[in-house]
């Protein structure tokens, strides 16, 4: 098997491919053009999308060319999902997606080299494409029997679909017809989910052009339970660090469960199969440690973001459990913590609150006699510094205030909470 193929299978990232046989003997005949989309259906891609930036860092690095397309008209239609029809956006706002989404794709893979990567928008070819062409030279290689049997289609035929989205996988196919004429493009990869409209194209490209093409689908992630690995209970991880900050994100990797963080190592992670299996054995051996939920955090942050912002994320969770001073981080990081934990807002106009209130309105206790009880018992921290008079105000002490109106508290080792002071100054 070629070399990067076993590679692929190893971390996990092959699930589907035309012929197995077929494309290993492509992949080690020389350097293979490839491509795989992305629709701007956000403005922010997400980190499952991350899945299949990293498939073409190890065929890049492998020595193949990657082409990274962003549909700018694909993203105009969107493709067919289960729930329902989609509500279409604007140009305007589909264009400005596609600029997101090029500048955060483009830190994946090297533009330089004899196999630099090129990222291409489909909009430029299907654009001044009339309609008549494209039902002559691309819908006619499309039997509508066939186009009915697919899931999608035949989920949504009983509700209705749209004949918009029911063309989605002839715009989506075409990009395959177009990159191997223009561009020699014969390995297009995707999600599994995603698999009826990539072999879509490789028919396309054989019946136009009489040629043979491939493809290959990675797997979806999912949790232990067996649920889609993606979403939280606050939503989408994005990679954009305005819509998913960088303490947010690098929690989310670092609460992985054991059973499947060595899985997720394999996927997102540069590091090798030693390191990898070193990390296992460590999981099995002491999982309270940690061991790999940290390194894949840490990994995957400095990726998508930078090392600077990973070393930000673990030093902001050290200081909110008491183990760094929280005064030492930043007011952007100290914001997304708060963030992150539910900081509560209270309006300062009127007077200072008490510690007891704040405890009370920041959740880590159920009541101010709650409150009370954990000041005295000694398990009461603001800002990190144990709380001793139920009768203080907030601003007493210089270390109340952590850039002028943030304020973290904690009840015992675990249960923390914030609060974010509004109005006139408490001082």
């Amino acid at each position: 098997m070629s070399a990067v193929l076993d590679e692929l299978k190893w971390r996990g990232l092959l699930a589907n491919s035309t012929d197995e046989g077929a494309l290993s003997a492509h992949l080690d005949e020389g350097p293979v053009t490839f491509y795989v989309g992305f629709d701007p259906t956000a403005p922010s891609i997400h980190f499952g999308n991350l899945v299949q930036l990293m498939v073409a860092r190890h065929l890049q690095r492998a020595g193949h060319r990657p082409l990274l397309l962003v549909g700018g008209s694909t993203g105009m239609i969107g493709d067919p999902k289960d729930s329902g029809e989609r509500v279409l956006n604007t140009k305007e706002t589909v264009a400005a997606w596609v600029e997101n989404i090029r500048r955060q794709v483009e830190k994946f893979v090297d533009f330089q080299g004899e196999n630099a990567a090129v990222v291409v928008n489909n909009l430029d070819w299907t654009g001044p494409l009339s309609v008549l062409d494209f039902l002559r030279d691309v819908g006619k290689h499309f039997p509508v029997n066939r186009m009915l049997a697919r899931d999608v289609v035949r989920n949504r035929l009983e509700d209705g679909i749209s004949y918009t989205e029911f063309s989605y996988v002839l715009l989506q196919s075409l990009d395959y017809l177009e990159l191997f004429r223009t561009r020699g493009c014969t390995l297009q990869f995707g999600g599994s989910d995603q698999w009826g409209n990539i072999t879509a194209g490789v028919e396309l490209v054989r019946r136009a052009e009489g040629a043979r093409v491939h493809a290959l689908a990675t797997p979806l992630l999912t949790k232990a339970d067996g649920s889609k690995f993606g979403k939280t209970e606050t939503g989408t991880v994005w990679l954009d660090p305005t819509m998913t900050s960088p303490y947010r994100f690098h929690q989310f990797f670092l609460n992985a469960e054991d059973e499947k963080v060595v899985e997720y190592l394999k996927v997102f992670s540069p590091r090798t199969r030693e390191e990898i299996d070193d990390l296992d054995r460590q999981t099995q051996e002491q999982p309270h440690l940690r061991a790999a939920q940290k390194a894949l955090a840490d990994d995957v942050t400095a990726l998508v973001h930078s090392p600077a912002d990973r070393d930000a994320a673990v030093a902001a969770a050290s200081a909110l459990f008491g183990r760094a001073d929280l005064g030492a981080l930043e007011a952007g990081s100290l914001a997304d913590v708060v963030a992150e934990i539910g900081g509560v807002e209270i309006d300062t106009s009127t007077g200072r609150p008490s510690v007891v209130e704040v405890l009370e309105r920041s959740g880590v206790v159920t009541s101010r006699s709650a409150a009370r009880r954990a000041i005295a018992e000694g398990g009461a921290y603001l800002n990190n510094r144990k709380l001793t008079d139920p009768e203080a105000l907030l601003g007493d002490a210089e270390s109340d205030l952590l850039h002028g109106r943030f304020t973290v508290v904690r009840r015992g080792k675990k249960t923390v909470g914030a609060v974010v002071l509004t109005g006139s100054s408490p001082a």
